[in-house]
């Protein structure tokens, strides 16, 4: 009697284990797939060596920008509830790149109560379908400053990067650094001559080489470094600042033989000419510079002194134009804005993604275009995530659209 009592809590004991083993078994192999894509990237991921000795990791080490959030507290991702096709095509790409992303929900026109939309003296404001883009910008920015984030960034639910951002945002990291962080001999120079005030006249700046970058301090902050406002990271085309611009600082640091920059065949700049970086440079050229004429606002990093700045200048101020060309009234210092530090790079590290379908499907804002995308594109990205999205999950080789002849 007492040994048959004994054998049955044993047999259940025993079931309850191999259950839970088959349980664990099941979600290892779940996830089978995502894993493998991680290990794919980080295979032909390998961090930058730093041109002077780093200190031990911490919250502003390089070694952060690999975490989840790129080295920033958060990831805002700026999208229509709606657009639940944009939405999966982000959550996915995010999964693939081991991003962890918040959104932040657009809005239309007819959402935006008007007494709530500053006027210029006339009493005119933005009427297409910007303003609605233009408010729920604003929203991300209002909940940087209200989660008191030291940085945050912010993204548009149809951009696009190379499996290889995280390597490349270590890059422009280091070179940052170089333009904003005092030097590690004389905490009151920089490398940049021009920063933080520009000096009278037009005389030349030499580049900042990228292999041979300067000791500076280290940051307290970001691993961004600590003296910008606005990384501008994700657009359609930035100028080098100009010799007539008596308010930018006019460094940059020039990095060549960028494996992840298409060859200068494949670069375009509609909106930016000239094309300095195509026209002066050799292939494969990656440029960080001060932003000038910067449009499209695809992503962009923030502090929170940045992002404090932006609620007045960009919320409570007069909105006459679509959001990106606001923001670049702020870097570019002009239409009363102020001088504020926006750094990004030349090409963009996120471009839009053009989703194979209907071409009237692609816009929320603009006019909507007839016709059929036969086969998806990302320009100027070499080995675009969401054109190898089936690739990364399937353990297949990923396609670079840009691959050198």
């Amino acid at each position: 009697m007492h040994h048959s009592l004994f054998s049955k809590p044993l047999a259940l004991i025993w079931a309850a284990i191999i259950i839970a083993c088959g349980i664990i078994l099941f979600r290892r192999d779940l996830f089978v797939a995502s894993d493998a894509a991680h290990r794919y990237v980080a295979s032909i991921t390998k961090a930058p060596a730093a041109p002077f000795p780093q200190a031990a990791p911490s919250l502003v080490s390089l070694d952060t920008i690999q975490n989840r959030t790129l080295g920033f507290e958060k990831i805002f991702v700026v999208s229509l509830p709606s657009r639940t096709d944009r939405r999966d095509g982000m959550v996915l790409q995010a999964g693939l790149s081991d991003m962890a992303i918040e959104f932040i929900d657009g809005l239309q026109n007819s959402q935006i109560s008007e007494p709530s939309i500053p006027k210029a003296d006339d009493g005119s404001f933005l009427q297409d379908q910007g303003l609605g883009a233009w408010r729920a910008h604003m929203n991300a920015i209002q909940e940087v400053v209200r989660r008191n984030l030291s940085t945050a960034f912010i993204m548009e639910d149809d951009g696009d990067w190379d499996i290889r951002f995280k390597g490349q945002l270590q890059h422009v990291a280091q070179a940052t650094r170089a333009l904003v962080q005092p030097l590690a001999s004389d905490s009151t120079s920089y490398a940049d001559a021009t920063f933080p005030r520009r000096p009278h006249g037009h005389a030349p700046v030499p580049d900042i080489m990228f292999d041979s970058l300067p000791e500076t301090l280290p940051p307290q902050h970001s691993p961004y470094g600590d003296g910008w406002d606005v990384l501008w990271i994700g657009h359609c085309g930035q100028s080098f600042p100009k010799d007539d611009n008596q308010v930018l600082s006019r460094g940059r640091v020039i990095q060549n033989n960028d494996s992840t920059v298409p060859k200068k065949q494949h670069l375009e700049s509609p909106f930016n000419q000239p094309f300095t970086l195509s026209d002066d440079y050799p292939d494969h050229t990656r440029a960080v510079h001060h932003s000038q004429q910067g449009i499209c606002s695809a992503g962009y990093g923030v502090t929170q002194s940045g992002a404090r700045q932006l609620l007045l200048e960009l919320g409570l101020k007069e909105v006459t134009q679509p959001f990106d060309l606001l923001l670049r009234r702020f870097c570019d210092g002009t239409a009363g804005r102020g001088k504020h530090t926006c750094i990004t790079t030349q090409p963009s590290l996120i471009n839009v993604h053009r989703p194979r379908g209907h071409l009237a499907s692609e816009s929320d804002i603009g006019n909507a275009a007839e016709g059929f995308r036969a086969v998806g594109e990302t320009k100027m990205i070499r080995i675009s995530t969401r054109l190898n999205a089936a690739a990364l999950l399937y353990g297949e080789e990923p396609k670079d659209q840009y691959p050198d002849e």
